[in-house]
């Protein structure tokens, strides 16, 4: 199953993206959850205006789906100013980033997803730009080469990734503002689950409500997704009305449980339980094990379930703890762990 595939994958169909955009927050005012970054972040916008100066470099972190992409935007909407969306594997080249670089205004935000994937060239280019607002440009080869600085409007690098380890020490240094997106609470999600059904038009009572945002993995993206698979169940084999009994049947059907744990979840938990004897086995040998990459694993699945307290990392790779084994119904036999090698 690729990541594409999954229902809790980052992906978006593309019949969905207007959608999706529609139901994002517009301002600060309007987020729902992560207080603590509201707030920094509504001061970060204040005293900028204030001062009348571009908007100070940010760089966001945290598991998909927490509201990285929605967040740039909504920066770009309190300073007034235009977002340049682009994403780090999309710059191959040096001559890629000067391209967007020399085309950017004033106060202008540059959103750059999976900042992490950033070539070492390509970063080259981007320390002068973020730290002096300028662009070394090398124009012909060998002993005639010569180096010309082309100043640039002060502008705003958002920079967003699941994997701040991989950020280098340069470029999270040029950051003025490092701020991590934590999971959401359920209230939070059964906050953003009742507005995006306002939005909607879905009808739906609290305990609907409640059965959506249970099984959200506290994420956002994740919960407005199933919003809508439920608001289709409810449509085609019920009345249209999304209640407790509607919302469970739906997500049953879709595979997903109480505690929001889809197929691939679960298959990852009962290949270190069954086949690993409950670990400590690495994240290449549970890939292969079920035929999916080790950073779709790390990535997507790994963050929800030890935020639950169904894994453990060790030095040895991954461990199952005993409320895994319980969520399964499967004996826990304390000093199990499989003596097989761990590859990461």
């Amino acid at each position: 199953m690729s990541m594409a595939e999954r229902l809790v994958s980052p992906q978006s169909q593309n019949d969905e993206v207007v959608l999706d955009r529609a139901l994002r927050p517009q301002r600060l005012n309007q987020l729902i959850g992560q207080d603590r970054v509201r707030e920094n972040l509504s001061i970060l916008v204040e005293a900028a205006l204030q001062r009348g100066e571009a908007l100070d470099h940010v760089l966001l972190y945290g598991p998909p789906g927490l509201g990285k992409t929605t967040l740039s935007h909504i920066l770009g909407r309190e300073m007034g100013t235009d977002v340049h969306v682009t994403s780090g594997p999309a710059i191959e080249r040096a001559g890629d980033l000067a391209a967007i670089l020399t085309n950017l205004h004033a106060g202008d935000i540059l959103f750059i997803d999976e900042i992490h994937r950033l070539g070492r060239v390509v970063e080259e280019i981007l320390y002068p730009a973020m730290e002096d607002y300028a662009l070394d440009i090398v124009i012909g080869k060998g002993p005639s080469a010569r180096s010309i600085r082309l100043s640039l409007p002060q502008f705003t690098v958002v920079g967003a990734t699941t994997r701040l380890a991989l950020v280098t020490a340069p470029l999270r240094a040029r950051f003025g503002a490092v701020y991590r997106l934590d999971f959401y609470k359920i209230e939070a999600i059964a906050a953003i689950v009742r507005r995006a059904a306002r939005l909607l038009e879905v009808p739906v009572d609290e305990e609907g409500i409640d059965q959506v945002a249970r099984r959200a993995r506290g994420t956002p993206r994740v919960a407005l997704r199933l919003l809508k698979r439920v608001r289709d169940y409810a449509q085609v084999r019920g009345d249209g009305i999304v209640d407790a009994p509607t919302a469970q049947q739906a997500l049953a059907l879709l595979e997903v449980d109480a505690l929001g744990l889809d197929d691939l979840d679960r298959r990852v938990l009962r290949t270190i339980i069954e086949k690993f004897g409950g670990g400590p086995v690495g994240l290449d040998t549970i890939g292969a094990a079920i035929s999916e990459e080790s950073d779709t694993i790390m990535d997507v699945v790994e963050p929800y379930l030890l935020q639950l307290g169904f894994i453990d990392r060790t030095p040895r790779g991954r461990k199952a703890t005993p409320l895994a084994y319980q969520h399964f119904d499967i004996p826990f036999q304390e000093g199990a762990e499989s003596e097989q090698p761990s590859l990461f």
